[in-house]
């Protein structure tokens, strides 16, 4: 009797890659072996993090999705809050004070409370001034507009729009001016001597209500 040979082929691992050295496609970017095993016999060996698909290696920085773009500098956050004084007619020297007290002048700054970039926004108050508050442009001009809008208010009285501005319109309706919380003494007496020096560095004679 003569017996079937039977065999098996191992199929080419250009199309199937070998169990034991496949590569993992996760996100963080697994450091891995990869081993080719061709039809001949021939062993390639790829160092990872990478993948093997579609028969070929492919590492994973090919994968990497684009980098996300640095924090705007310093430089260009002080031209968009003079720009936006400009633009409300406010003092360049008041927003860049509030600026500074309120985020030390970052965009990427967040408050447990939800308040969002350089100047802090709300997402209500966002919302009323039809800015982008995640946007550098977007929330410093609506931080200015805001402010702008307290000073009007309240007839140009500095100290009482930036009581409004910390602690909120409400709590100066309240209390019939600024309210009398320590953290928003604190944040108006800030602002000020923030606001008087650099208006008296920069040679500005106005008077500071």
């Amino acid at each position: 009797m003569t017996r079937a040979k039977v065999g098996l082929e191992p199929p080419p691992l250009r199309t199937a890659a070998l169990a034991f050295g496949l590569a993992l496609a996760v996100a963080g970017g697994a450091w891995a072996q990869v081993l080719e095993i061709a039809p001949d016999g021939s062993v390639t060996t790829y160092n990872g993090p990478g993948v093997y698909s579609s028969g070929k290696f492919r590492r994973i920085a090919e994968f990497d999705p684009p980098p996300v773009p640095a924090e705007r500098s310093r430089a260009d956050v002080v031209r968009e809050l003079h720009a936006a004084a400009a633009r409300h007619r406010l003092q360049p020297e008041l927003v860049s004070a509030v600026a500074r007290k309120e985020s030390a002048l970052r965009q990427d700054r967040r408050s447990p409370k939800g308040a969002v970039g350089v100047m802090q926004l709300m997402p209500a108050t966002a919302q009323t001034f039809h800015v982008d508050a995640a946007d550098l442009s977007g929330n410093v001009e609506g931080g200015a507009a805001y402010l702008a809008a307290l000073l009007d208010r309240y007839g140009g009285d500095v100290r009482t729009a930036l009581a409004a501005y910390n602690a909120g319109p409400n709590a100066v309706r309240r209390y019939g001016g600024p309210p009398p919380f320590a953290e928003t003494k604190a944040y108006v007496n800030a602002v000020m001597a923030d606001w008087i020096a650099t208006t008296r560095k920069a040679g500005d004679t106005r008077i500071v209500k």
